[in-house]
């Protein structure tokens, strides 16, 4: 057989893997396994629809068989008993070359499957379109046949995109339904077969940058293994759709791909170390760099996307990642930058700065470089004080020290940078008097008391010689707290004592009384824990067994919408948790410091019994008052309604 038509110079990678792929091996096995004399010659294979290197002409009407009105009926005109005859043939002629029968799949499919021309992206249909109108007969055709090829897949799914490039080359060319089919049937269980070779795919989007529908086609076809692996499915938009983002004609796929991608996995941690800052951060600058090459709606969808593609980069231990992002973060920050990006990039550096540690010394030695940006977020960092952590305001006093000495040798170097050092300086100074105006330190001051009466004591018995001896002895016995604590230790000693002795006398008596009457429980008990035990065992590699078949069952009868639902239930009540209940405790716990403080201020910083009864008394009796003239009140209105009757 001849090769196929070759396509223009710029699609020479995906020519080189079809013909060394598909037409030397083709050579090869033709003449190696030669039919035996009865069966049909060559020649007659020419007429067979199934190989699109050998099928009709697309100008031969006698032949070719009409379009069908919908693709929906093109498949319900399609013969299953023919297709497979078809196949048989095919493998019993070459019974060794799964790559022929594969192509003959995609060549029959594609020539019987003749209907109207959808548009490359095909927008309008589901994410699983041509396959999901597939009937479950055809499904297992395809399956039965992609498993006996498994070893030929990766070159069957260049072959498919190959031939459908060929075909949007001719004016009139056939509809690449079937080539579709099988795309999606060979990613559906293999996805990972689309992501070998993106680079190749890359440079193909590139030579035909001014062919949009060519392009649309490729990225379709790539973008299918993310519907089956979200893994995958971001590998591939990372690694072609990405690159092309900034291409008027493939934009609006590229960021409808990627919504539609992270609609159908909810569940985001399959993609945790797909993205990271060499990707996030051009993403970051389409989303929010104002006049980009992308569209005012398609950057306002891809910031609707942003805080997910901000999940999938800091992953599932941001504490780890996040001082590799905080550079990029501070570097962006300038005074000029757009006012959405500033508050999203100072809200990332706080969330840096308040999740990984690691970020607090990456500020420190990027400090000097980056003054004008060091002042925005020292600034951000000031008006958000009091919703910080203990744990974070303790890390930002040893790095806003550090800033203060730095800033005091910018200073005395000379002019230069002294408008940013100077603002840095204040932020510095004010955040400082904040951490100073915290509440009075007891525990140091009750540590340091403890200190220096130890001291006190043990200078004191050094110097007289003994404890008896001592100031601080003869200071306690004066003062009778000595007598007092040696006739208390007397008593306690002594019920000690007669403690012990009772229970040297009593244990061996009743712990053989207990013995005698536990033992049988503790054999019984021993018996039922290995009965227990038992059953435990087993039930548990029941379910061991039957929990797949049962998931797959409950699969197979829940609707994926449930499961949807389930997982947006779930995200709801994550959302309510951090946005509501976690900023109401905020507030009670702030409302209750604030109350604290007015109480401390009002007994005059030293909390009594006297005071806080004071201040119940004046409470108790500003409600009962409160309370009579709400009273009082409500009765002069209903006796004035009833006189107004």
């Amino acid at each position: 057989p001849s090769p196929p038509p070759r396509v223009p110079a710029p699609i020479a990678t995906s020519d080189t893997i079809f013909e060394l792929g598909f037409e030397k091996t083709l050579k090869k096995q033709n003449k190696e396994q030669v039919p035996p004399a009865p069966a049909p010659e060559p020649p007659h294979r020419k007429q067979h629809p199934g190989r699109s290197a050998k099928k009709p002409s697309a100008s031969d009407p006698g032949v070719k068989p009409g379009r069908c009105r919908s693709l929906e009926e093109a498949l319900r005109a399609l013969d299953l008993a023919d297709l497979q005859k078809e196949l048989d043939k095919s493998q019993s002629v070459f019974p060794e070359n799964p790559s022929v029968w594969v192509k003959d799949l995609a060549g029959y499919l594609n020539y019987k499957l003749q209907a109207p021309r959808s548009d490359p992206m095909l927008s309008q249909h589901p994410h699983d379109y041509p396959y999901c109108l597939v009937s479950k007969e055809l499904k297992n055709i395809i399956r039965s046949l992609l498993g006996r090829s498994s070893s030929v897949l990766e070159l069957f799914f260049d072959h498919c995109i190959y031939t459908m490039l060929q075909e949007l080359d001719k004016t009139r060319g056939e509809s690449l339904h079937g080539y579709r089919i099988c795309i999606q049937a060979v990613l559906l269980d293999r996805p990972k077969i689309a992501t070998m070779n993106l680079g190749k795919y890359l440079e193909v989007l590139r030579s035909h940058q001014n062919r949009p529908a060519k392009c649309l086609t490729v990225l379709w076809a790539l973008g299918q293994a993310g519907f089956a692996d979200l893994h995958e499915g971001l590998k591939v938009w990372l690694g072609v759709m990405l690159p092309v983002l900034g291409i008027k004609s493939l934009s609006p796929y590229a960021v409808a791909y990627l919504d539609r991608l992270l609609m159908m996995h909810p569940n985001l941690t399959k993609g945790f170390g797909m993205i990271g800052p060499k990707d996030f951060f051009p993403l970051l600058d389409f989303a929010f760099m104002p006049n980009n090459s992308l569209p005012p709606s398609l950057q306002e969808q891809l910031r609707r996307l942003y805080p997910r593609l901000k999940v999938l980069a800091f992953g599932a231990k941001p504490e780890t990642a996040l001082h590799t992002y905080f550079p990029s973060f501070l570097s962006r920050a300038t005074p000029s930058c757009p006012p959405g990006m500033k508050k999203e990039l100072l809200t990332s550096m706080s969330q840096c700065l308040s999740l990984g540690p690691l970020s607090f010394s990456v500020w420190r030695q990027l400090y000097t470089k980056h003054l004008s940006q060091s002042s925005l977020l020292l600034n951000h960092l000031l008006e958000s004080w009091d919703s910080s952590s203990k744990k974070v305001r303790q890390s930002l006093q040893e790095t806003v020290r550090s800033f203060k000495v730095t800033n005091e040798e910018l200073a005395a170097r000379g002019p230069n940078s002294d408008r940013d050092v100077a603002a840095c300086d204040a932020a510095c100074k004010e955040l400082l008097r904040k951490m100073k105006g915290r509440g009075f330190p007891w525990s140091r001051l009750l540590l340091v008391l403890l200190v220096f009466a130890a001291g006190f004591l043990l200078h004191d018995v050094r110097t007289h010689g003994s404890f008896q001896a001592s100031s601080s002895a003869r200071l306690l016995r004066s003062s009778g707290v000595l007598p007092a604590s040696q006739q208390a230790w007397q008593k306690v000693s002594h019920c000690c004592l007669e403690g012990y002795r009772w229970l040297e006398r009593s244990l061996p008596v009743y712990g053989s009384q207990a013995a005698a009457v536990l033992e049988p429980l503790w054999a019984k008990s021993v018996e039922v824990a290995l009965y227990a035990s038992e059953q435990c065992s087993s039930l548990l590699s029941w379910i061991h067994d039957g929990l797949p078949c049962f998931i797959e069952w409950l699969q197979s009868r829940v609707p994926e919408s449930l499961l949807h639902f389930a997982e947006c239930v779930r995200e709801l009540l994550l959302f309510l948790v951090r946005s509501c209940l976690l900023p109401l405790l905020e507030c009670v716990a702030a409302a209750l410091e604030r109350g604290w403080k007015h109480c401390v201020d009002s007994c005059n910083g030293a909390v009594s019994w006297d005071c806080v009864g004071e201040h119940l008394t004046s409470f108790t009796y500003s409600s009962w008052i409160y309370l009579q003239n709400t009273t009082v009140a409500v009765k002069n209105w209903a006796l004035a309604m009833i006189s107004g009757h």
